[in-house]
């Protein structure tokens, strides 16, 4: 694949993104809805995870969970080059609930990176399988159930509990709840109990975010999802709460690498 191109394949599964990169872009710290799971195939990138700085490789599986913040940057001049699938979290959910049947947990991938070559080979089949029109439904399910055991974790509820305090629950909450409304630190403090201080120290610990960088996170997830629906780009930019077409494809290039109408052309 040439350097500085995205594909996003057609997909026959609702729920899942398909998408091939070659690319020297660097890409600043933003977070996914979806899971992903994808493999580099050439060249190296460096990246900061939820889980500390990691470097992946030809070969290397890279993974994230959906709302951790992360970004990727090339080692070297050559760029890389990576195959991704996307989740939406309720498909991962019940493929990990038939694996545990029916236990409820949290779940999160393990390591950002693994080197795992049979690991590897299965997820190059899902993927041709998941570009491939009128696929099996069956083997599409196999293969995804024979990838995920070695990727996933579970922990317990009051684990993730632990680690971010109600009060700033309650503020991100307000942002989820409607992330096209105007709001401020007092807005935050009023709805958590915290002191604005508090709120910008304890967001940025539970998210990896600042309060307006979470809040740009959620306009450009639901700009994304309103242009993959066949909205016009100007009328997302307006929708999802931006000030104008301009300032969403700013944000959705640094997030995602690729322009808004080259994500639209994907679904014309």
């Amino acid at each position: 694949m040439p350097q500085g191109q995205f594909r996003i394949f057609p997909c026959e599964v609702a729920g899942i993104e398909v998408v091939e990169a070659a690319t020297s872009h660097t890409f600043q710290r933003h977070s996914h809805e979806q899971y992903g799971i994808g493999v580099i195939h050439q060249g190296a990138q460096k990246s900061y995870s939820g889980r500390g700085m990691v470097e992946a490789g030809p070969g290397d599986i890279i993974t994230v969970n959906p709302g951790e913040v992360h970004d990727g940057m090339p080692l070297g001049d050559a760029g890389r080059s990576w195959r991704m699938l996307y989740f939406d979290p309720a498909i991962i959910s019940e493929a990990i609930d038939d694996m545990n049947e029916g236990a409820t947990k949290t779940r999160e991938f393990v390591r950002p990176v693994m080197s795992n070559a049979p690991v590897a080979n299965v997820f190059q089949r899902l993927f041709s399988i998941m570009t491939t029109a009128n696929s099996s439904e069956l083997r599409r399910e196999e293969l995804l159930l024979q990838l995920l055991p070695t990727i996933v974790r579970e922990r317990n509820e009051n684990e993730a509990s632990r680690s971010t305090s109600i009060a700033i629950h309650r503020a991100k909450n307000l942002i989820d709840d409607e992330p096209t409304a105007p709001v401020t630190l007092a807005d935050l403090a009023r709805t958590s109990g915290l002191s604005r201080f508090q709120i910008l120290r304890g967001f940025v610990k539970a998210t990896g975010f600042t309060p307006h960088a979470y809040l740009m996170q959620r306009r450009i997830d639901f700009a994304r999802r309103l242009i993959a629906n066949g909205s016009p780009l100007a009328d997302a930019a307006a929708t999802s709460g931006f000030a104008d077409q301009s300032h969403m494809t700013r944000v959705f290039v640094r997030k995602y690498g690729v322009s808004p109408g080259a994500y639209a052309a994907a679904f014309a």
